[in-house]
């Protein structure tokens, strides 16, 4: 019996050092981090991104426009006095090596926040260790609706800057119907990645009209012809092609050489310039995908500075994925300001009440399950280059 109680004595113990910011006070582990966190002389943002490996576009997109937001607001004074300091490490497009990341990243360098990823398979890695020391993540571009909410249970410590795959794949599914009139789809999917099946089944639920035919491949394929000689000679009004530019660009390019003229719409993977590039530039006709942002799209004077401020850092025009990575950093900047302390606990609760952000992609208030409603923008390519931007509101 004494036995029995010294271990009850010891459970009770340990149970009360399990409070989270939303529920009471901060477990052992994580009150010693907060405290580091608001003693240090910087505000420590660490970032998690994909500087190497197969999507590395995305990632040095990213930290492209969070460098850029970072010396804006520290020459403007930083954060409540104290200048940001950025933590970078390479996830190597890895999920096993962003896990890895957010784990040194939450301990070692105690940082108050994660940026990043930018991909959905691995920001879900990184939730695990994000939630065990209760750091908060801010994913820039993750759209897959599993990453804030799994399993009907809202992920306590990981927020977008994104809309997600379900908003997108509607988004989609109802401008070629209305916009477009085609009635008539034909569905490319990869099958290999969480976002391009999100994107996928939030098509199918949505679209009014008639799917023709449903055809799958996988990241690092390479040859389509096969799918693509099955489809030529059917009746259909435009190719559905969720996934990521590498092989979009790919599927494109041998469409456009055999003869095929229909539209292609995707989704925010066709969001890079690498896109044309693979695909060429002749065979980018009638291509359309939904973005986050578009310098053609109407902005506020906000917007305007950010094109101007990031073409002279760069000597480029600023992508989607630049623009989401500097929100981010705003976000993070507009949680913080005016708190006497400045740790996660305090950032994840004002993340999570975020209302009326004036970002570069729009003015965005944070749900419930921690994602922003905020407009898309629907891209219309010709030879390559911007043709046409249309805001849809959510």
């Amino acid at each position: 019996m004494k036995k029995l109680m010294v271990v009850g004595l010891l459970l009770a113990f340990l149970l009360s050092g399990c409070g989270v910011p939303g529920g009471g006070a901060a477990g052992g582990g994580a009150a010693i981090l907060y405290k580091a966190q608001e003693e240090s002389e910087t505000v420590k943002i660490g970032l998690n991104l994909e500087l190497s490996g197969a999507v590395a576009s995305y990632g040095n997109q990213e930290r492209d426009g969070i460098m850029l937001a970072t010396e804006e607001i520290n020459k403007d004074g930083g954060i409540n006095g104290k200048q940001i300091e950025l933590v970078t490490k390479d996830n190597k497009s890895d999920t096993a090596e962003a896990a890895s990341v957010a784990s040194s990243l939450t301990t070692k360098e105690q940082v108050v926040v994660i940026v990043g990823p930018a991909t959905s398979g691995a920001s879900k890695a990184i939730i695990p260790n994000i939630t065990k020391t209760q750091t908060p993540a801010i994913t820039p571009s993750g759209t897959d609706d599993g990453i804030t909410v799994l399993n009907g249970k809202v992920q306590e410590y990981i927020f977008r800057a994104s809309f997600q795959d379900s908003f997108q794949g509607v988004i989609l599914a109802n401008y070629a119907y209305e916009s477009l009139n085609a009635k008539k789809a034909v569905i490319i999917g990869d099958v290999s990645s969480d976002y391009a099946k999100g994107l996928t089944k939030s098509f199918k639920d949505t679209y009014q009209g008639e799917i023709v035919a449903d055809e799958k491949f996988s990241q690092k394929d390479k040859d389509f012809k096969a799918i693509l000689t099955k489809l030529k000679d059917k009746d259909f009004d435009f190719i559905y092609l969720p996934g990521y530019y590498e092989e979009a660009g790919l599927i494109i390019k041998q469409a456009r050489e055999m003869g095929i003229k229909q539209p292609i719409l995707g989704a925010d993977g066709f969001s890079d310039e690498k896109l044309v590039t693979i695909a060429g530039a002749k065979n980018m006709n009638q291509i359309f995908y939904t973005s986050h942002f578009s310098e053609k799209a109407p902005g506020s004077d906000k917007v305007v500075q950010f094109i101007n401020n990031f073409e002279a850092k760069y000597g480029k025009k600023p992508s989607a994925f630049n623009a989401l990575a500097y929100d981010s950093i705003y976000m993070i900047k507009a949680s913080l300001e005016g708190e006497a302390k400045m740790n996660s606990g305090v950032l994840t609760k004002n993340l999570s009440t975020l209302i009326d952000f004036e970002g570069v992609t729009g003015k965005m208030t944070m749900d419930k399950n921690h994602n922003p409603r905020k407009p898309a923008v629907v891209i219309g390519l010709e030879k390559g280059k911007q043709h046409s931007a249309d805001v849809v509101e959510p």
